[in-house]
């Protein structure tokens, strides 16, 4: 529900860096009140990530190195929209080159908008099941490296402890697991 006494009008916008990945904007905008501001935008194709179940019950995740933090971090498998693919293609594509897998089952759980204050990335959630282990796996991005891990749910609740989970994807993936678990006792 977007409520007009709250809106910003663009005014113009001035295009900083154009990468592979992102875009970086600054935005001037009409504020509610007639006076002006900037606004610093981060644009994004959006992102997919898989909440992997094996038929054991056990969370597929891969650590890998993120060097914005400057350290390696455990997550459920993830990448970005590609021009042209749907989310959920992309989510296919990304759990086999990531982790092997392939699925009979995958459904949206949820998309949510990773940092609304500066960025429009959207991330959209699935669930996979009914997984199988391809024997030839399709190759992640040569910049990639990627150690796969399964897990139980117990097991990932101690990655959350320890820091090792530290993003808000995998984390309100464990959450969900969580909930499913708590519902059914």
């Amino acid at each position: 529900m977007s409520v007009k006494k709250f809106e910003e009008k663009t005014i113009g916008t001035d295009i900083i860096f154009e990468g592979k990945v992102i875009q970086l904007q600054v935005d001037g905008v009409e504020l509610p009140d007639g006076k002006q501001a900037k606004r610093e935008i981060i644009k994004h194709p959006g992102a997919v990530a898989i909440l992997a179940l094996t038929n054991e019950g056990k969370i597929v995740l891969v650590e890998q190195y993120r060097k914005a933090l400057e350290r390696s971090i455990v997550e459920i498998p993830a990448g970005k929209l590609e021009k042209g693919e749907g989310p959920e293609a992309t989510a296919r594509r990304e759990l086999e080159e990531e982790t092997g897998y392939v699925c009979q089952n995958m459904k949206l759980l949820q998309s949510f908008y990773t940092s609304p204050g500066f960025a429009d990335e959207i991330v959209y959630l699935y669930i996979a099941e009914g997984l199988t282990q391809k024997e030839e796996r399709l190759m992640p991005d040569e910049d990639e490296f990627v150690e796969l891990m399964e897990v139980t749910l117990e097991e990932a609740e101690k990655l959350l402890e320890d820091q090792r989970i530290w993003d808000a994807k995998t984390a309100y993936a464990i959450q969900y697991l969580q909930l499913q678990k708590a519902l059914t006792e």
